[in-house]
């Protein structure tokens, strides 16, 4: 089994016409995962055999304005969606920036980027993920913006004009925030911006886990994966409870909670699966009436 993740900006006419044939594929291939398709372009990861996903790659392919299109692939020992879910939306990531992705940055590749830091150059990290994702991982030293959702990161950009002058550097997990991302410091009047091509999840499989730590948080029911499959990095975060090292996220049992918090297997268990006592207290009670 495979697990594969692509995006591609290109512009799409009829995104109606286009969802529905790519649903119908993915049906006849016994793919599952999430395709999400805007006028703008193309975000998906999706899981299959080997087989399957090599069928769906060369199918897209084969699709003119997707020419270049990269996957991020991994192993996988069952599928990592519990269903197909394929959409219009307005965007590919939703960001509300209004800028022109053709004002995204060059890429870094991974081998150049672990250079620089290697030889310890002046450069800034900045991390465009979300902060639940950087706590469990990140680049040694980087800059995470403490923001919920990726549609924040423009109201982090007066806090980062203090790295206005120097170079920078963005990373998210396949590379498609960075995008909008590099785009909107560059239109911001940052000078000297650069974007991790294929995004973190590239740098692991070509440099390893070199200046990285913890894991890497995926939307899928692996939940993190360690970038280097050969290779485990220790862990940064902790169990909620017991403070000993854990990054395994879930959300509270509890439906009007609902809250994403860290827990080791056993607390999680003593919780009945809340992310704290009062949580579990009240669940309890709704199930006895």
């Amino acid at each position: 089994m495979k697990n594969i993740l692509f995006y591609k900006y290109s512009h799409i006419g009829d995104t109606k016409g286009f969802r529905d044939s790519q649903f119908e594929l993915c049906k006849k291939l016994n793919l599952l995962g999430t395709l999400l398709i805007a006028d703008e372009g193309i975000n998906g990861c999706l899981s299959g055999t080997d087989k399957e996903v090599e069928e769906y790659k060369s199918a897209i392919k084969k699709i003119s304005n997707f020419y270049g299109i990269e996957f991020k692939e991994s192993d996988a020992k069952n599928h990592t969606f519990r269903r197909l879910s394929v959409r219009v939306r307005k965007e590919i990531v939703t960001s509300n920036f209004d800028v022109d992705i053709g004002n995204a940055a060059d890429y870094i590749s991974p081998k150049d980027l672990k250079k620089v830091i290697d030889n310890g150059e002046d450069i800034v990290l900045i991390d465009a993920r979300n902060s639940y994702e950087s706590k469990i991982g990140k680049f040694r030293n980087a800059v995470a913006p403490k923001i919920r959702t990726f549609r924040q990161f423009k109201s982090q950009i007066e806090c980062l004009k203090k790295y206005k002058n120097k170079r920078v550097v963005t990373y998210c997990t396949g590379g498609i925030r960075c995008e909008k991302a590099s785009a909107l410091l560059r239109e911001s009047g940052f000078s000297d911006v650069l974007q991790l091509h294929g995004g973190i999840l590239n740098y692991g499989k070509e440099c390893g886990n070199a200046h990285w730590e913890g894991k890497c948080f995926v939307f899928d029911s692996r939940g993190a994966v360690d970038i280097d499959p050969n290779n485990q990095a220790e862990l940064i975060s902790q169990c909620a409870k017991c403070n000993l090292p854990s990054a395994d996220y879930h959300n509270c049992s509890l439906a009007k909670c609902d809250k994403r918090f860290i827990a080791c297997q056993n607390c999680f268990e003593i919780l009945e699966g809340c992310c704290t006592k009062m949580c579990r207290n009240e669940l309890r009670k709704s199930n006895l009436s």
